[in-house]
């Protein structure tokens, strides 16, 4: 009897699933002797087709009876009269036979699978105009190089420790490779959406992902050019380092959950006070009327996100070699080296110590809490150098509270543990 019922609801469910995909081909189908073959009735048989091949044997008969739909759905292409050259209903006729015989053994999947078919097969005009008109040349190779990273590379990468004092895990590697161009893309399609009327707090926010210390420099010089720009530019340079702290905060979730539990509050603690300190300047830029517009750039840089993880790596190894030799000491000197590049490289390195329990998570926060520290100096004489006095001098207190902010959350923290 159960076996009836399933029976059952794997018919209904495959009619439906020829319903569904039948309708939306039945509406692109068009009229006249330039029509297409197979409109909402073939759909249905084709699904039904698939459910009883699947019903009345083994594997072998579904495959035969796909083999027949895919070369019916063939000599429809070759001798059809019709302007559109595309094979999609021939496709789709092939994959909702399949489809049918899928619902007999699992039927939520295969009308799960039948919906997105549906939801692919409607989205035409959308996808077209979006891939033809709004993607960009440079956009759509960015695309092809997130998803060869991903999809590709990632699956195949050894996932184990090696190398000297066994500190490099490179699928650990190369998902911070994968995670750089992902928040890179994002702050990209952030500013590319909103555009002019985001103005700088929003291009300082985005491009904060990439670079901090980057963001800084270039805000500072758009500040030195047109010094009536100089509010809307401090808070993009100081939202940037909003993005550098949810930026860690990702990282360190990826490689190191334990190290960010333990420096959770003095993230949170920076981050309050930089999005505190940046309000301020923003609110102010929304009064500024300015016609320019700020360039996304590129989605991200591929040799930019390798040579980042090339650093992650090499002050991995730095990071265990000194703290092997020198034990606590060796760390912090790492870590305030590598910070004055960059504070992701030495705090993601550490948190990978903590995954490799080669330091514990306790010990973890004060090295990052370096790294931010002399990043920090790092930042503050970019602004100085590259916008002039005025604008370090309206930044560098922004950069200086923040830091103080996360120490101080730290201190909370430690005298918390403590009681």
């Amino acid at each position: 009897m159960q076996d009836i019922t399933h029976a059952v609801k794997g018919l209904v469910v495959a009619l439906g699933i020829g319903l569904l995909i039948g309708a939306e081909r039945e509406r692109r189908k068009g009229v006249g002797p330039a029509r297409s073959a197979a409109g909402i009735r073939t759909f249905m048989l084709a699904t039904l087709l698939g459910a009883v091949s699947a019903r009345a044997g083994d594997n072998t008969i579904v495959a035969f009876t796909l083999a027949g739909v895919f070369v019916l759905a063939g000599i429809s292409y070759a001798f059809g009269h019709r302007d559109d050259p595309g094979l999609t209903t021939e496709f789709a006729l092939v994959i909702s036979t399949l489809l049918g015989a899928a619902a007999m053994r699992e039927p939520e999947i295969a009308a799960a699978v039948a919906v997105i078919v549906a939801i692919i097969l409607a989205a035409r005009q959308p996808l077209h105009h979006f891939v033809r008109t709004v993607l960009s040349e440079d956009e759509l190779r960015s695309a092809l190089a997130f998803a060869a990273a991903t999809l590709v590379i990632l699956p195949v990468i050894p996932d184990r420790f090696f190398g000297p004092f066994d500190a490099l895990n490179p699928h650990t590697l190369w998902l911070i490779v994968i995670l750089i161009m992902a928040i890179s893309a994002a702050g990209y399609i952030a500013v590319r959406t909103l555009g002019a009327g985001s103005g700088l707090p929003l291009a300082g926010l985005a491009s904060g992902f990439v670079s901090s210390t980057a963001t800084i420099a270039a805000m500072g010089s758009r500040a030195a050019q047109t010094p009536a720009l100089i509010g809307p530019a401090v808070a993009g340079a100081v939202l940037s380092t909003v993005s550098t702290i949810v930026q860690l905060a990702v990282l360190l979730a990826a490689t190191s959950p334990r190290a960010l539990a333990e420096v959770s509050i003095p993230l949170i603690s920076a981050g309050s006070v930089a999005v505190a300190y940046a309000a301020v300047f923003t609110l102010g830029a929304l009064t500024v009327e300015t016609n320019q517009e700020p360039h996304p750039g590129k989605a991200f840089e591929l040799t930019t996100a390798v040579k980042l993880a090339f650093t992650f790596a090499a002050i991995l190894v730095l990071s265990a070699a000194l703290k092997a030799w020198y034990g606590s000491a060796g760390l912090f000197i790492a870590s305030a080296i590598g910070g004055f590049a960059d504070t992701h490289a030495p705090a993601v390195s550490i948190g990978q110590l903590v995954s490799n329990n080669k330091l514990t998570a306790e010990n973890a926060v004060t090295p990052i809490l370096v790294a931010m520290t002399t990043n920090t100096i790092t930042k503050a004489v970019i602004a100085h150098s590259s916008g002039g006095r005025a604008f370090a001098g309206r930044v560098v207190p922004g950069l200086v509270l923040v830091i103080a902010a996360a120490w101080l959350g730290e201190l909370l923290n430690a005298a918390t543990q403590f009681r």
